[in-house]
């Protein structure tokens, strides 16, 4: 099975959050998060500070600051959210620029073969928009 590591499922959360947020025009703050998304505020504040340093959040200081997105949602992907989080994505360390692989990689035949799947994961992580991931659905009538 193919999953996000916990810190990068947080990261999507907060990243959401922070959206939405940004959609009403409001800066938020850490403990703002934690308490919308139930995340305990020093994870929160350690993944916007990764995702700050990753560019996909800005801060203000102040008594008016907070955080806000750096870009429009729409312009952020799930692949920026979690390579911001996670670094690179790949579902193997073969095919990446200087990826060290387990002791076959000399007479191995599918190292070839993973550069393309993992560009073919992160396509579709890049396909998603954090303006999709942040819309919030309706419940369908009974």
């Amino acid at each position: 099975m193919l999953r996000l590591s916990n810190l990068a499922d947080y990261g999507v959360v907060v990243m959401t959050a922070a959206a939405r947020s940004a959609a009403d025009g409001r800066l938020t703050s850490a403990a703002q998060i934690a308490g919308l998304t139930g995340i305990p505020a020093p994870t929160v504040a350690k993944l916007m500070g990764q995702l700050g340093r990753a560019g996909l959040l800005s801060s203000q200081r102040g008594v008016a600051g907070g955080f806000s997105l750096s870009r429009y949602a729409q312009d952020i992907s799930l692949a920026d959210i979690v390579e911001a989080i996670d670094g690179p994505i790949a579902l193997t360390h073969c095919g990446q620029p200087g990826g060290d692989c387990c002791g076959l990689s000399t007479s191995c035949h599918v190292k070839p073969h993973w550069a393309p799947v993992n560009r073919a994961v992160k396509a579709a992580l890049a396909d998603v928009s954090l303006a999709e991931l942040a819309q919030v659905k309706q419940a369908e009538p009974a």
